[in-house]
């Protein structure tokens, strides 16, 4: 019989279908041929592809690729390293990685009436000067 064929069973008795309907033909899966598999299976170790787009292209799905791959291995048809193998990102740097400066922080004493306002990058040897002036002028 063709793909459209069909079967009409009639069953009798309590409990049963009036009407069965059997289908015959192909079931719809895919027997794929030993040499195929091989291929698609090739295509997805392929540097760059992805194995949803390779099952995609082939009919399959990806955990088929993943099982065939499996069976391959075990049967010493497919070494282990080539699909355990990681795959690394170049690093690329843009340009010349520039040295941040740390924001400026304002450091402030007082001393009586006296404000002094500078920034941390004065020299400590400066910093006390200029205090031991301030205080001496009081």
């Amino acid at each position: 019989m063709g793909l459209d064929s069909k079967k009409d069973v009639h069953l009798d008795g309590p409990g049963s279908l009036s009407r069965l309907e059997v289908l015959e033909g192909p079931s719809g899966r895919r027997v794929r041929s030993e040499a195929e598999r091989a291929r698609i299976v090739a295509e997805s170790l392929l540097p760059g592809a992805q194995v949803a787009e390779v099952a995609r292209k082939h009919g399959a799905t990806r955990w088929q690729i993943y099982d065939w791959r499996r069976r391959f291995r075990q049967r010493g048809l497919l070494p282990a390293c080539e699909a355990s193998q990681p795959t690394f990102a170049p690093l690329v740097v843009g340009g010349a990685l520039e040295e941040r400066q740390a924001p400026a922080i304002k450091l402030e004493i007082a001393i009586g009436d006296i404000v002094l306002r500078t920034d941390t990058a004065i020299d400590a040897e400066q910093l006390s000067r200029v205090i031991r002036v301030l205080r001496a002028s009081r």
